[in-house]
């Protein structure tokens, strides 16, 4: 961090709130963050991801110098290689069979030049973003609507609504900050606003909800179709609304009839009580200030778009859009989900909510001076990685993402890249699943070393700005993508001396022949940030955060629609009919359950940032199963036991885990485990391929599976002080980052002859006075641990079972100087002897309270809220995600 600046006002680069962050230098040297209590969109706070961003910056595992096959090499011989792939491609294949994938990581600059290289200077929209994965949907329905891809509210009106609605989102994990904000303002509001929560799990979001509507899976749409029909029939429908701003209403009143005619069709369609729809529906009804938030429940999903369209016309109905405290209200996953959106990085736009209407085409063309304007929509994610595998495409270059990850089908993908010509992959992290299949690799700079703008869920610009000098040759990836252009002829069109320069282009571009806010022009656009277009750059570095639209001319809106205006033709929105929509890949004999799938409280996307931290592994350390008890026991499940998750496309191994918050019929695996972390774990291999017929997004939440209980010949852990090399015979293996020591989670159909010998061997400790060993030949168990100077530095455990004893008072153990005789003797045993403190699994990843301290605090000093507890040990009192599990605690143990 330079020395003149000992403080640099940042932005989280997490999920799609947009937290504020400070960076600043301790005493000690080190790098430390806090929360800006400046920044509009959390004030302050942060959650336990975002706390924990400095323990995220060693460069341990980084990608340094670029590489070719594998050899390193200059940034000049990796960027001639990567151009002369693409113009050999091109000359003999055209334009369409190169190809991008890039990343709601990318700030917009980076953004906007790979959507200027490939749509205004290589002349095709084969350029598709991971955010295809996550907001897409939402996207197209706004467009169906609205004409155009607006947000129409805010933050504030989450605080101001009297009734909030979570669809298909788990903010209290996902968007932890924004969760805290809406229950701050209950407690100020006396109750308001009341929570209902829509979701076929009871998650950490319905704690303070007063209702929870555990839907069946993908009925989302006869749910609010039956609501559209509940309003008509209560006459609580706004016709002066809708007579002078919408079109459509009675063609989908019809279409909702059909399918949602009354309250107990639905609640028979839905799984729900009759009286709990009828209580829902009366609350939409009465209340005039209500605000729906959705996420990826709704959007990743085959009729994603139509699940959002049903959501809007509630509000269209009624008139509750673009005033305070009403609307519909998409939350993004990632921290520039928006920015890619507004310069054109999802393959059926343009740059400036602009799409590929003819007169969007030539006016782009004549601003870009494009040589070779694309004239069409590209390919969506799906189906790009599709055509990989048919050999449409024969060079692509990803940024920033991990798609053998994160895309349906995975193995497919993976399959797909290893058998392309060439595949160029710009990552800050040099193993991934994705580099493995990279023939060249390009070092890319990340937060800390990135300088930029990203835009949040509510439409608010905020710089990202750098505090790091950028390690060995790591470079940001808009200049990277500007060098390979001016290889490739195109110097002119990508001339850009530095961000600043990027965004003043995007700006102007952005107020360029649009009339919306009393700019001359013959187009009408939402997005409109021309007043920034001649930014000087010391400006543009201190931008403060503000919510678009920005205009030179005329005055902007802090929130849409309220009186009309919208961005069709006749300025009035379209009320979108939803018919029936049944799931395309359905349950049957052989796959009887519907797997789900999605994020956890501290991990983020796949982990390849969070997985560096070891307060961030603490809370759920490995993969898991999420299943009803009454599923598992049919099943023979046992909790804690692994399990094989196994559907048409793929299978996965994780941990079963027996939760009755789970709704029967249903499975849920998170989506972050990547090969690094666990062998078996990439969830995605499972996950069905189906899209969204507009919106290309996949159905990440409806793939039919069974469960079965995995049982190998032996289960065992691993702790150490340093990394091990795992033997390659390991049929399941997790990788945990822990306090001072690394956790494996392994297990082997493999039977060991010798585990004195297997365990010597793999702890790299010859047998001598530091070995201390424990075996039980007629059970199978063995337990190891070596000493040095009377120090722990490794132990490993087996056993023919998943009974094993519990790893975190075990890893405590390795914070010790030295053991002494109780705890030498208790270790082998695998538990605490009497007085040997242990804190038990983290609850509290921000402050590090485990819970058997949790449950000490209730039983023994009768602790009985979250805030008693909050105040005795700090847990919960950050950014308070872990409430939820200690209130459950208190339930549970309260005497």
């Amino acid at each position: 961090m330079p020395a003149e600046a000992p403080e640099v006002r940042t932005t989280c680069p997490y999920c799609g709130v947009g937290c504020g962050v400070i960076a600043y230098r301790t005493d000690d040297g080190t790098i430390a963050v806090r929360g800006d209590e400046q920044h509009p969109a959390n004030f302050g706070r942060l959650c336990s991801k975002g706390s924990a961003l400095a323990e995220t910056l060693a460069l341990e595992d980084r990608l340094l110098h670029p590489e070719i096959d594998g050899q390193r090499v200059g940034w000049d011989a990796a960027l001639d290689a990567v151009a002369e792939g693409f113009r050999r491609t091109i000359a003999e294949h055209g334009p369409d069979a190169v190809a991008l994938y890039v990343s709601g990581q990318l700030l917009t600059e980076d953004y906007y030049v790979a959507n200027k290289l490939m749509k205004g200077c290589i002349g095709t929209s084969n350029i598709d973003t991971n955010s295809r994965l996550c907001m897409s949907s939402s996207v197209a329905g706004h467009k169906r609507a609205f004409g155009t891809d607006t947000v129409p509210g805010t933050y504030e009106d989450l605080e101001q609504a009297d009734l909030l609605i979570l669809v298909g989102s788990n903010l209290a994990w996902c968007h932890p900050v924004l969760y805290q904000r809406i229950l701050a303002a209950r407690q100020a509001r006396g109750g308001k606003p009341k929570l209902i929560v829509i979701d076929p799990r009871r998650t950490a979001s319905c704690d303070q909800a007063e209702q929870h509507l555990a839907i069946a899976p993908n009925t989302d749409t006869v749910l609010f179709n039956g609501l559209l029909v509940h309003l008509h029939r209560q006459d609580a429908v706004d016709l002066d609304y809708l007579d002078a701003h919408t079109d459509g209403y009675l063609a989908a009143l019809r279409a909702a009839r059909e399918i949602a005619p009354s309250i107990p069709e639905v609640a028979r369609r839905c799984g729900l009580d009759e009286e709990a729809v009828a209580n829902f529906y009366g609350d939409f009804t009465r209340t005039k200030k209500v605000v729906t938030v959705y996420s990826q429940g709704v959007n990743q999903s085959a009729h994603g778009t139509d699940k959002v369209n049903a959501i809007i016309n509630c509000h269209l109905a009624t008139g509750r859009i673009g005033k305070p405290g009403c609307g519909p209200f998409s939350v993004t996953g990632q921290p520039n989900a928006m920015g890619g959106r507004e310069v054109g990085g999802l393959a059926n736009q343009l740059a400036a909510h602009m799409d590929f209407a003819p007169a969007d085409v030539e006016r782009v063309a004549r601003f870009w001076q494009a040589p070779n304007i694309a004239r069409g929509p590209g390919l969506k994610a799906v189906e790009l990685f599709r055509a990989v595998a048919e050999g449409r495409i024969k060079a692509i270059w990803i940024m920033g993402t991990n798609p053998v990850v994160s895309l349906p089908e995975a193995d497919a993908v993976r399959e797909a890249l290893m058998n392309c010509p060439l595949v160029v992959v710009s990552d800050a992290v040099r193993v991934t699943d994705t580099t493995a299949c990279a023939d060249i690799l390009l070092p890319a700079a990340t937060w800390g070393e990135k300088d930029g703008t990203v835009t949040n869920s509510e439409r608010r610009i905020s710089r990202q700005r750098a505090f790091l000098d950028l390690p060995g040759e790591a470079r940001p990836d808009w200049w990277a993508l500007a060098e390979v252009g001016r290889r490739l002829g195109f110097t002119a069109n990508l001339d850009f001396a530095g961000p600043a320069a990027v965004f003043r282009e995007f700006a102007a571009l952005s107020g360029y022949e649009n009339a919306a806010w009393g700019g001359e022009g013959d187009s009408r656009r939402d997005f409109d940030i021309s007043a920034l277009a001649g930014v000087a750059d010391a400006d543009y570095d201190a931008i403060e955060p503000f919510r678009w639209p920005r205009p030179a001319a005329g005055d902007g809106a802090e929130r849409f629609f309220a009186t009309g205006g919208y961005y069709t033709p006749d300025r009035r929105a379209r009320m979108i009919a939803v018919g029936e929509r049944a799931s395309v890949n359905a349950p049957d004999e052989t796959f009887p359950l519907v797997l789900n799938t999605g994020r956890v409280r501290d991990h983020w996307h796949t982990m390849t940032r969070t997985a560096k931290t070891a307060r961030l592994s603490a809370h759920i350390p490995e993969p898991y199963a999420e299943i009803h008890p009454v599923d598992a026991a049919v099943l023979g499940i046992r909790d804690e036991a692994l399990v094989r998750v196994v559907s048409r496309w793929g299978e996965v191994i994780v941990r079963a885990k027996l939760a009755r918050e789970q709704r029967p019929g249903s499975v849920f695996v998170p989506m972050h485990w990547c090969t690094p972390y666990a062998s078996r774990g990439r969830i995605d291999a499972v996950v069905n391929p189906a899209t969204d017929p507009f919106s290309g997004q996949p159905e990440s939440k409806h793939t039919p599976v069974r469960v079965m209980a995995y049982k190998p010949a032996w289960h065992g852990f691993v702790l150490s002080r340093d990394p091990l090399t795992l033997p390659d015979d390991l049929d399941y293996v997790v990788r945990v980052r822990g306090d001072g020591l690394w956790r494996y989670e392994i297990a082997s159909e493999q039977p060991v002859a010798d585990w004195s010998a297997w365990a010597h061997e793999l702890l790299h400790e010859p047998p001598g006075e530091g070995w201390i060993e424990f075996e039980d030949r007629s059970l199978g168990r063995y337990r190891g641990a070596a000493m040095h100077d009377g120090r722990l530095v490794a132990c490993a455990f087996v056993s023919p079972g998943h009974e094993l004893p519990p790893r975190d008072w075990l890893a405590g153990l390795f914070e010790r100087p030295e053991l002494a005789a109780p705890e030498r003797a208790s270790l082998l045993a695998g538990r605490p002897g009497k007085g040997q403190p242990d804190v038990g699994r983290i609850v509290c990843a921000c402050f590090r309270v485990g819970v058997n301290t949790l449950l000490s605090a209730i039983r023994e000093r009768k602790l009985t809220t979250p805030e008693a507890i909050g105040a005795a040990l700090r847990a919960g009192t950050n950014c308070g995600s872990c409430v939820p599990e200690i209130r459950k605690l208190i339930a549970d143990n309260a005497s």
